[in-house]
């Protein structure tokens, strides 16, 4: 049995955290992480319920990386505990580009860890992979996430109009790119 996603998803270590591949032990952090509703609150999916879809996320995530899906566990660096998750997706290899998804622990909020580790996934995007353009899809009402997005160099390049239909309600998108140029890694 597999027990963590494997190569070619390199460990990135920052000063407060690491990234580094989902494993088995990890199915019960992504439950409360993707079961809180406050995390939830802007991602195209209602909350978690069942153990049983973090169980089908690590597989999702291990075929996904068949197609190049790079999806990192943030994890704290002394504990190595998942407090959160970056992925990479959408790599197109041919035009340089590829989406960042992101979803950080409510109790680590505000303390610039997704800051963190968006920079470290960012660096290996634009340095290792030698990508173009990196597209963010955030909800418009997700203030925070949205001025993280642009701290780092991200630009809003427009609004899609009901784009995900989640808890009953529909969502709109605050769709944002960053090039290589733009990044202030």
């Amino acid at each position: 049995m597999i027990t963590e996603i494997e190569a070619p998803l390199p460990v990135l270590e920052g000063e407060r955290l690491r990234l580094r591949a989902l494993r088995n032990e990890d199915a019960a952090a992504l439950l409360v992480l993707h079961g809180d509703a406050e995390v939830m609150r802007y991602w195209s999916t209602s909350p978690w319920t069942d153990i049983k879809q973090a169980h089908a996320h690590l597989q999702r995530a291990r075929r996904d990386m068949e197609s190049g899906v790079l999806p990192w566990a943030l994890a704290d660096r002394e504990s190595d505990a998942l407090i959160g998750t970056v992925t990479l997706f959408r790599v197109d290899r041919d035009h340089c580009r590829a989406e960042i998804g992101y979803a950080l622990a409510w109790a680590h909020w505000g303390r610039g860890i997704a800051s963190e580790a968006l920079r470290l996934v960012l660096h290996h995007a634009f340095d290792t992979m030698q990508l173009e353009r990196v597209e963010a899809d955030t909800d418009p009402r997700n203030v925070p996430s949205r001025r993280m997005l642009e701290r780092l160099g991200f630009v809003l390049e427009g609004t899609l109009r009901k784009r995900w239909f989640v808890n009953d309600e529909w969502c709109d998108t605050a769709f944002y790119g960053l090039l290589r140029e733009d990044f202030r890694g």
